[in-house]
């Protein structure tokens, strides 16, 4: 008999692993997702997570505390009989909880751990300019991303891929990990294997001190750092003391003699910014307040001065 389960997570990014799972026939006796959150226009729209609108067309009973460690809350999932629980892009769980189901709690998160524990692994596997990242399963213990893993699955980046596309990709190949992670627990014919914590490295929470530009490095780390913060939250710099998000981007070296961070206009579609050892062309860019743009666009309204510097 196939395990009753428990489905954890929120964003658009969890929507195919519940979903693989109910095709496949499994039992999906509950659904614990963030609570509904007040936005739109005057922030007056109810707005439910993409995992609870799911659940909600399947039929399947929604939880969602704002408390994991409230008594309530635990009586209800206990009341759920689950025998296993599985996490995807959701809150860190206490111990009561992932230690709750007699086949254990798995946790979906987006990188080959050991590399890339943390908040962000999508975005900075990216930023780091690797060629390849992955996905992995793991049943959660109390340390952040450190539990013993069960499956993984690689996935190629390309040189000018960005990180949304990459997320895009993996949503699917992660639900598909999630599905082969249950029927190899499932038939109790599994071993985890230990993390090696030596080769581990951080993906942090990104905010505005950790994805300013820094036009000083090489153009191709530059080209690698906005296309791993893009689109969102986006790579920032400074243009006329105004915030400028950039985008899009494609890297050539080059040899020149320009200032890092200097701006440059090549007629009235060409657009780059000088880097050591290369130009970074800005593909597409938003600036404050206004919508996102191409270059194009932006230089048909903006006539770029000689010596602009970005940054300053």
């Amino acid at each position: 008999m196939k395990p009753r389960i428990v489905f954890m997570g929120t964003p658009e990014f969890a929507v195919p692993s519940l979903e693989i799972l109910l095709a496949a026939g499994y039992p999906v006796v509950g659904v614990i997702t963030a609570t509904d959150k007040l936005g739109g226009r005057g922030n007056k729209t109810l707005l439910e997570s993409a995992v609870k609108k799911c659940a909600v067309r399947h039929g399947i009973p929604v939880l969602q505390p704002r408390n994991l460690k409230d008594e309530g809350f635990h009586a209800e999932l206990r009341g759920l009989e689950a025998e296993l629980q599985i996490v995807v892009a959701f809150r860190m769980l206490p111990a009561a909880v992932w230690e709750m189901p007699r086949l254990g709690t798995f946790n979906l998160h987006g990188s080959l751990l050991p590399k890339y524990r943390g908040a962000a692994p999508i975005n900075w596997a990216v930023i780091q300019g690797e060629e390849e990242t992955g996905c992995t399963t793991f049943f959660l213990q109390h340390e952040i991303d450190t539990g013993d893993v069960l499956l993984q699955r690689r996935i190629a980046i390309g040189p000018d891929e960005t990180a949304g596309e990459v997320h895009d990709r993996m949503m699917l190949h992660g639900a598909e990990l999630v599905l082969q992670t249950v029927a190899l627990i499932e038939s109790g014919n599994y071993q985890p294997s230990k993390q090696n914590d030596a080769a581990a490295t951080p993906a942090p929470k990104l905010h505005r001190e950790n994805t300013r530009i820094d036009f000083t490095q090489p153009a191709i780390q530059v080209h690698n750092f906005i296309r791993g913060l893009s689109p969102w939250p986006a790579a920032w710099t400074l243009l006329g003391g105004e915030q400028l998000k950039i985008i899009r981007t494609h890297c050539t070296p080059a040899v020149h003699q320009f200032p890092a961070g200097t701006l440059l206009a090549e007629g009235r579609s060409t657009l780059k910014v000088a880097c050591p050892g290369g130009f970074v062309h800005i593909l597409s860019l938003q600036l404050a307040g206004r919508k996102r743009m191409s270059s194009e666009e932006f230089l048909n309204g903006t006539t770029i001065g000689e010596g602009t510097v970005l940054g300053v």
